[in-house]
């Protein structure tokens, strides 16, 4: 498991890989951007629901990361916003929820309304790793 692990944290394991990050929280939003970068991923940061759409429409990313609670516009709406965009626009994108306390059903929920996954608040690095690269690979 070790070497496996290894693996997945190697810097090149997102090297080519577009993410867009939606968080309100500046810090956790930094935190992400780091690790991230440090796997070769090309990030973009959103701190809202309104920046997030506007970085999937112009940057057309592989990846996209939403907090679910955020003000004004939260993350089940942002995620409807860009399957309203169309295959065309970029509207296909995965997108992996962010929350804390979530309970298994809740995660299915989220699944449920088009997430393709979701990661419950504070998630391990590795966890963040594993998750995207299961997304990237369907």
């Amino acid at each position: 498991m070790t070497s496996q692990r290894a693996c997945l944290m190697s810097p090149d394991l997102l090297s080519n890989v577009t993410i867009v990050i939606v968080e309100d929280y500046d810090d956790a939003r930094a935190y992400l951007d780091l690790f991230l970068k440090r796997l070769g991923a090309n990030v973009v940061l959103a701190k809202n629901a309104f920046e997030g759409l506007l970085a999937v429409k112009d940057g057309r990313p592989d990846v996209v990361l939403c907090d679910i609670a955020m003000p004004d516009r939260d993350g089940v709406d942002l995620l409807r916003d860009i399957r309203a965009l169309g295959v065309e626009a970029g509207g296909d994108v995965p997108v992996v929820a962010m929350t804390a306390l979530i309970s298994r059903m809740e995660r299915a929920r989220m699944v449920d309304l088009g997430f393709q996954a979701c990661l419950s608040k504070p998630f391990t690095p590795d966890e963040l790793g594993e998750t995207i690269v299961h997304v990237l690979n369907g």
